[in-house]
């Protein structure tokens, strides 16, 4: 049985993880939370003691760490005794977490595909260009690494599994849909980091359709869906990490991901990418400063974690999936309603970290049982969904099904 967790990064996601896996650190063991910025790790920590989440008396420490940098890492695993390191920060430190985990032998969680800071959208499947590459590694390692197990990617990948194992025969497709149906009160803001966000949208849609990768621009292809509890929403097809997973073992099903977007962010967006503010590559100012655009815009913008407060609505995330079953064509939606208000009450971070942020602490748990321990790098759609599911349902995210059946409870 693994125990001890180390939890890199400091946001709003972090702060569900802290909070989260302090509620069960009777299974998790002693924690702790590293980032560049210790106070951030600090001030996470006392919001945990503030809202009295510790199951039982334990450890819950800060460290600061460099997360680009291996051998600080693997030094703070070995330093902490942690067995299962749950990696929330910025998803260009995936690959430099991963490898200290490989060499102290740690569990790896994490919630994004990694990143290069200098390249946007690269050639599909993602994965492949990095976490992949190090499965072998992973293997003779014996190190279980357990990618993008956050909601999307994370939690969607386990609802198609799950229609995979019970309610299909077949799956012809798996359409992701993404609908944040809450308001915080700004102008502008992001759900999350504003860099990875704006980076998401700024290269190609990449999605699989026909048994092959098709591309399209941002905003390009849009349709209205009818989902329950947030109604009818507009939502554009958009390039996303779970589909480059989920297309190499549901080859032959069209595998898509939609995100809503309203008007207002769409028109700010296109200002912003238009002028050249969301650009990754440095500009000189005529001072003779050199700035990254998207830095600027990161840096002028609402932090994510600041919003929890304002924020109320609901989301719903989930999987509309066609296929067979006993010779005939049948649809069947998997998904989860959550509340950004209740998300704050509890854990003081808003719905978006919420529902990113619960699904790791469940995976840390089920590798802290054995059960999810496979000693091997996976993707969340290779383990079996059913512990996971019912898992997430007793920390707060619960699953529902809604097909000819009705709509009932997982």
């Amino acid at each position: 049985m693994k125990r001890n967790v180390l939890i890199i990064g400091a946001g709003g996601v972090a702060q569900v993880v802290a909070h989260k896996a302090a509620q069960n650190n009777d299974v998790l063991g002693d924690l702790h939370i590293a980032s560049r910025t210790v106070e951030k790790c600090r001030a996470i920590i006392d919001s945990v003691h503030a809202k009295g989440a510790m199951k039982q008396p334990g450890l819950f420490a800060a460290h600061r760490v460099d997360a680009m940098n291996s051998p600080s890492v693997a030094a703070l695993i070995r330093e902490t005794g942690a067995q299962i390191v749950i990696n929330v920060g910025s998803a260009f430190v995936n690959m430099t977490v991963l490898e200290a985990c490989i060499q102290t032998g740690a569990a790896y969680l994490d919630t994004a595909i990694h990143e290069d800071p200098t390249k946007i959208c690269e050639t599909p499947p993602w994965y492949g260009n990095y976490e992949w590459q190090r499965r072998d590694r992973c293997r003779a390692a014996g190190v279980t690494a357990i990618l993008g197990v956050g909601f999307d990617p994370g939690v969607v990948n386990a609802y198609a599994r799950l229609a995979e194992d019970e309610l299909f025969d077949t799956i012809t497709s798996i359409d992701i849909v993404d609908i944040n149906a809450g308001a915080h009160g700004r102008w502008f803001a992001t759900n999350f980091d504003p860099e990875i966000n704006f980076r998401e949208f700024t290269g190609t849609v990449y999605s699989w359709q026909k048994g092959a990768w098709q591309s399209n621009a941002m905003f390009e292809v849009g349709q209205t869906w009818t989902l329950p509890v947030v109604g009818m929403q507009k939502a554009y097809l958009t390039g996303h990490d779970e589909v480059h997973s989920l297309s190499a073992r549901y080859a032959d099903a069209d595998v898509r991901f939609w995100m809503g977007f309203g008007d207002h962010y769409i028109n700010v967006f296109t200002v912003l990418k238009n002028l050249g503010l969301l650009s990754e590559k440095p500009v000189r100012t005529a001072e003779g400063q050199e700035v990254i655009p998207l830095k600027v815009v990161k840096a002028v913008l609402p932090d994510p974690a600041s919003l929890a407060p304002d924020y109320t609505g609901k989301t719903c995330i989930g999987d509309v999936i066609r296929g067979m079953k006993d010779g005939t064509e049948t649809e069947a939606l998997i998904y989860n309603v959550a509340d950004h208000k209740d998300a704050y009450l509890e854990v003081g971070a808003q719905g978006i970290s919420y529902t990113a942020g619960v699904p790791p602490v469940a995976a840390a748990m089920l590798v802290a049982s054995g059960e999810w321990d496979v000693a091997q790098m996976v993707n969340v759609e290779d383990l079996p969904p059913r512990p996971f599911l019912e898992l997430l349902g007793r920390l707060g995210l619960p699953t529902r099904i809604k097909d000819a059946a009705g709509d009932r409870p997982l």
